[in-house]
This record gives C-alpha cells, sequence and structure tokens, in this order.
C-alpha cells in the first residue's frame, strides 16, 4: 500500500500505521515524498513492514514496537528515539543522538552517524556500517553499540553497562570508559547478532569497551571526571 506525503498530511499517515492491529491485508506499505518531515512512523506498534523512500527528519521512528522500518536516505536527529522492539534500518546517514534511550530492537545504519549515537541506550542493538561522531554511547546503560568504522573523541563517557565493539580507530575515550578484554563470550555474543541481522563480520576484528566502574559511586576523588 502507497502512502503519499504529497497526497495526505503526515498525521493522517501516522494514524493509518499506528492503527493496523490485527488485520492481515496491507501490513506492507511503502511512504513516498517524505521530504525531510519530522516524525515519520512515530508510535507504531504493530508487526508492520514500512519503506520510506527519500530523506525524513527529527524523530523518524521513534518509540517503534516491532515494525521494520526501512529509510532508503539519510535521517535527521534522534532517529529510532526510545525504540521497543522491531528493527529500524537506515540505508544513508543519521544525525545526532540515533537511538537515544532505546529500550531493545535494532538499528542499523548503513553510512555514518554523527555525535551522541546511542546516548543513554538502555537495552537496543545500534549497528553503524560507517563511523560516529564524539561522545556516543554517553551515559549508556544497556545494549550494543557496535561500530564497523572509526569513533570520534570521548566514546563512552560516564558509560553504565553496555558494551561498545569498534572495528576501527578510536579517537578517545570518555570519562570512567576503557577497553575491556575480547574474551570468548563477548566473540560468540557478537557474531550471533551479525548472524540474526545478516551482517557478514568477525567478531575476531573488533575491540570491545565498557565501564571502568568508578564513577557509579561518588568519590572526592574523581570530582573532576562527574
Amino acid at each position: 500500500m502507497n502512502l503519499d506525503l504529497n497526497k495526505k498530511k503526515l498525521r493522517e499517515i501516522n494514524q493509518i500505521l499506528q492503527n493496523v492491529g490485527r488485520e492481515k491485508n496491507n501490513r506492507i506499505f511503502q511512504i513516498l515524498n517524505p521530504q525531510g518531515r519530522h516524525a515519520i512512523c512515530a508510535g507504531l506498534k504493530d508487526d508492520i513492514e514500512i519503506s520510506i523512500k527519500g530523506h525524513t527528519g527529527y524523530y523518524c521512528a521513534g518509540m517503534n514496537q516491532n515494525a521494520s522500518v526501512t529509510v532508503h536516505g539519510n535521517v535527521g536527529t534522534g532517529v529510532a528515539e526510545n525504540m521497543m522492539s522491531g528493527k529500524v534500518i537506515i540505508k544513508g546517514n543519521a544525525s545526532q543522538s540515533a537511538g537515544a534511550t532505546g529500550h531493545g530492537g535494532s538499528l542499523i545504519i548503513e553510512g555514518d552517524a554523527s555525535s551522541r549515537c546511542g546516548i543513554s541506550m538502555k537495552g537496543i542493538n545500534i549497528i553503524v556500517k560507517g563511523s560516529v561522531g564524539h561522545m556516543s554511547a554517553f551515559m549508556a546503560q544497556k545494549g550494543n553499540l557496535i561500530i564497523l568504522g572509526d569513533a570520534e573523541a570521548d566514546l563512552g563517557d560516564s558509560i553504565y553497562e553496555a558494551k561498545i565493539f569498534v572495528k576501527g580507530k578510536v579517537k578517545s575515550l570518555g570519562s570512567d570508559c576503557i577497553e575491556k578484554k575480547m574474551d570468548d563470550k563477548n566473540i560468540k555474543e557478537l557474531n550471533r547478532i551479525f548472524k540474526d541481522l545478516n551482517i557478514s563480520e568477525d567478531a575476531k576484528k573488533f575491540k570491545r569497551y565498557g565501564s571502568a566502574r568508578n564513577l557509579y559511586n561518588f568519590k572526592i576523588d574523581n570530582v573532576s571526571s562527574y
């Protein structure tokens, strides 16, 4: 089913997609002429498949549950923000705060992601096939940020229990983020994610980063790092 933003209002299209329910027909949708509009495919909760033909603005596929959304273009700030489940695929580049506060599901960015990718993530898997900007995984609590390219400055600043895997170079690590051993358990976990998402990569080529756990409790000696 084609949904053309030159013929229907964004609110109308989002309402159609948000109210599919258990209807067996029309579970595959194509959105035409997005033209950078904001909040396209926000708040979806059903197992449907959507293809967006063009660039989108802020908060595309925000709060997604169950749906599979593919954007054939670039996306603005906060793509898949607060995502709960499902899959969001970006065929181009992503602006800042991609996957912010995401609780679950998978966000795959085939290009580059800007600053603060994965900020405060809470269980989502974010795979960036290009590189990420500064302060990515800032205050990341749970989940995996997987970077096939390079990472800019202050990676993982103030990170909690999320894991970061990087194949390329890291310019610098943020406060309380350190390189950790890439043991068999982590290799198996990363290879499982690659297999589930049909990504041809070898986990042994990646380095792992995570929390040194020095900032969990306030210590006066660490006050400059807070």
